[in-house]
């Protein structure tokens, strides 16, 4: 189900894979020039892709090159802090999702104490159920997997953000204090037991 990948070669021969039906990149990736290079490869595909950390951060000194190979099928998901880096953000968080979401015309998911979920045809959601627990290293890139797991599974890209931001932060809740990343996933059955039984 998920296809990690050693060298050149072998990421060439994933993103050719057809049986894959969603990507994620960023978390842990560097900033660099492979990864720009890979990102730019991911996008060719067309297919759902999930941008996070560092794979945003790649492209501070490239943004048009990033806007002219984004799609509607791409998730952004970065924080306040790395998003300033590729886009002149407004102070109203609402607007300063709402308004790259169109310029690039791709999902963004502004991740703050209260997380913007904006769509490039400007529906928009905000996700209040972000406990400080989630303020966590690691968190973030559990997310973006939940949310590519959601895509991959043929859910659109802006409802399947909308429902990781609010599970992630639901199953935070769950834990309670002391959480780190690594809890999250473990806590994502219980979560959704919760709901199915609602």
């Amino acid at each position: 189900m998920v296809k990690p990948f050693d060298d050149i070669e072998s990421f060439n021969q994933s993103i050719t894979n057809t049986g894959i039906t969603s990507f994620l990149i960023g978390p842990g990736a560097s900033v660099s020039d492979e990864t720009h290079i890979q990102a730019l490869m991911l996008l060719a595909t067309t297919l759902p892709l999930v941008l996070d950390t560092d794979a945003i951060t790649a492209f501070q000194n490239d943004v048009r090159v990033l806007t002219n190979y984004l799609h509607p099928n791409c998730v952004l998901t970065p924080h306040y802090g790395e998003f300033k880096r590729l886009f002149k953000l407004t102070e109203d968080r609402t607007l300063a999702a709402q308004q790259p979401a169109k310029y690039f015309g791709a999902v963004i998911v502004l991740k703050d104490s209260e997380t913007i979920i904006a769509a490039p045809d400007g529906q928009t959601i905000i996700n209040d159920n972000a406990p400080p627990t989630l303020a966590t290293g690691g968190s973030g890139d559990v997310l973006a997997g939940m949310i590519a797991g959601l895509i991959a599974q043929w859910m659109p890209t802006f409802y399947a953000a909308a429902a990781a931001s609010w599970i992630h932060g639901e199953a935070s809740k769950l834990f309670g204090l002391g959480l780190i990343a690594e809890d999250l996933p473990l806590l994502l059955p219980k979560v959704l037991q919760k709901l199915h039984n609602q």
